[in-house]
C-alpha cells in the first residue's frame, strides 16, 4: 500500500511538471507572436537614420501643372543669322577671322582676288569715255531731225547708242560698287584686281569655311556671322497637343547637356501648318535671356504649362513603388532611438517638379510625418 501511494505521488509531480512546461510554451508562443506583429513595422534606428541621411518631411500645398512636353533648340530670327558669299567668285587672299571672333557690321571680313575685277573696271571706263561722244551726237541728231536735216533713221540710230552706253555704264557702277570697288577711285585711275567682303551683321563668327589660296564661287559660304542679342526657343509639338497650346502660356525648359538648372519662357508664336512629322512648331521667348550664356543651336527639353492647380502632395523620393503598387513609410511613433514606420499603400495621381500629388489625402492627419528621404533603400529591398 504504501509502495502504490509512492509511485501515485512520483506520477503527480511528473504531471504538475509536464503542465507548467505547457504552460511556459504557450506563452513564449505568444510572445513570439506578439513579437511578430510589432516586427512588421519597419524600424530605423537613430544612428542609421542619421548616417544615411533620412529625412521626415509632410504633406505639402504645392502647384501641379499639366503641361505638354516638347523638344527643340535655341535659335535666333533669321534677321540675326547672315551666311556671308562672295558676289563674284575669286581666290582668298585674307582670312583673318576664327570661329569664336566677334565682328561689328561693316568690319573687313575676308579679301579676293581676280582678275576679272580689273575687267569690269576697264570696261567701266571705256564706256565712261564714250559716252560724252555719243550723248553731245544724240543731241546733235536730235536737232537735226527736228529741222528735217538728217533722216529719223540716224536720230533712232544716235539715241539707241546713247542710251544703251548710259545703261550698260550704270550697270557697271552698280555692279563695282556690290564688288565694294569706289567707282571715283577707278575714274582716277586706280584700278584693283583685289575686293573685299564685309560683315552683313555684328556678331559672332560660328564657321569659317575658306582658308587661304581657296576658290570661292558666288555660291560658297565663306562663313556664318550670329547675333546672339536676341535668342528664343523653336519648340516642336505633336499634333495631339496642338488643340491645348495659347498664346502666353508658360514654357519651363532644361538643356541636359549643360546645365540642370530650369529656365522659363512663354509662347510667342504657334504654328499654322503641320509638318510631315506630324508636329508644329512653337515659338518661345525667354524671360531674363541676358542672364545666361545661352547658344544657338542648344537642344532644350521643355515643358509647356496648360493648366495648372494647388495641391496637397509628397515629395517624390517619399514614393517607392514595389511590385507595381506605390507605398510610403508613415512614421508610427518613436520609441527612444527607434523609428517605428508603418508601410502604406498611395495611389499618385500626379507628379511635377519633384513633387508627387498622392489621391485621397484627407484621410492622411496634417501632422502625419513621412519618410521623404531615404525610403527606396528600406522599400526597395
Amino acid at each position: 500500500m504504501r509502495r502504490i501511494i509512492y509511485k501515485i505521488s512520483i506520477l503527480s509531480i511528473v504531471f504538475s511538471l509536464w503542465s507548467c512546461a505547457d504552460k511556459e510554451n504557450q506563452t513564449l508562443d505568444s510572445d513570439s507572436l506578439n513579437a511578430n506583429v510589432a516586427d512588421k513595422r519597419v524600424q530605423v534606428t537613430q544612428a542609421q537614420f542619421e548616417k544615411t541621411n533620412m529625412l521626415l518631411g509632410k504633406l505639402e500645398e504645392k502647384p501641379f501643372h499639366t503641361v505638354v512636353k516638347a523638344n527643340g533648340m535655341i535659335d535666333v530670327p533669321p534677321e540675326n543669322r547672315a551666311v556671308v558669299s562672295a558676289i563674284k567668285g575669286g581666290y582668298i587672299r585674307t582670312t583673318p577671322l576664327l570661329v569664336g571672333d566677334k565682328v561689328r557690321k561693316g568690319q573687313a571680313l575676308v579679301t579676293i582676288d581676280n582678275p576679272e575685277f580689273v575687267t569690269m573696271q576697264q570696261q567701266y571706263m571705256e564706256i565712261k569715255g564714250q559716252i560724252d561722244f555719243l550723248k553731245a551726237d544724240f543731241e546733235r541728231q536730235e536737232t537735226m531731225v527736228a529741222e528735217n536735216i538728217t533722216s529719223q533713221k540716224n536720230y533712232l540710230k544716235a539715241e539707241s547708242a546713247y542710251k544703251t552706253a548710259v545703261a550698260t555704264l550704270n550697270g557697271l557702277k552698280k555692279q563695282l560698287e556690290l564688288l565694294n570697288i569706289s567707282t571715283s577711285q577707278v575714274e582716277n585711275g586706280n584700278m584693283t584686281s583685289v575686293i573685299t567682303v564685309y560683315a552683313p551683321i555684328s556678331g559672332s563668327v560660328t564657321k569659317v569655311n575658306v582658308s587661304k589660296g581657296t576658290f570661292v564661287s558666288p555660291a560658297t559660304m565663306i562663313m556664318e556671322i550670329i547675333d546672339n542679342e536676341h535668342i528664343h526657343l523653336e519648340l516642336s509639338v505633336f499634333e495631339k497637343d496642338i488643340m491645348k497650346l495659347q498664346k502666353g502660356q508658360k514654357i519651363e525648359f532644361k538643356i541636359p547637356e549643360a546645365s540642370q538648372d530650369t529656365f522659363e519662357a512663354e509662347v510667342h508664336l504657334i504654328g499654322t501648318s503641320i509638318d510631315q512629322n506630324r508636329t508644329i512648331k512653337v515659338h518661345g521667348h525667354i524671360k531674363d535671356e541676358s542672364k545666361y550664356n545661352f547658344l544657338t543651336g542648344m537642344f532644350v527639353n521643355a515643358s509647356i504649362v496648360t493648366d495648372s492647380k494647388i495641391s496637397k502632395g509628397l515629395p517624390s523620393g517619399a514614393i517607392v513603388n514595389v511590385d507595381g503598387t506605390d507605398q510610403v513609410l508613415m512614421l508610427d511613433e518613436k520609441k527612444g532611438d527607434i523609428y517605428y514606420f508603418k508601410t502604406t499603400n498611395v495611389r499618385v495621381i500626379d507628379a511635377y517638379d519633384g513633387f508627387s500629388l498622392i489621391e485621397n489625402t484627407t484621410h492622411f492627419n496634417e501632422e502625419q510625418q513621412f519618410l521623404v528621404r531615404g525610403a527606396f533603400n528600406l522599400l526597395g529591398e
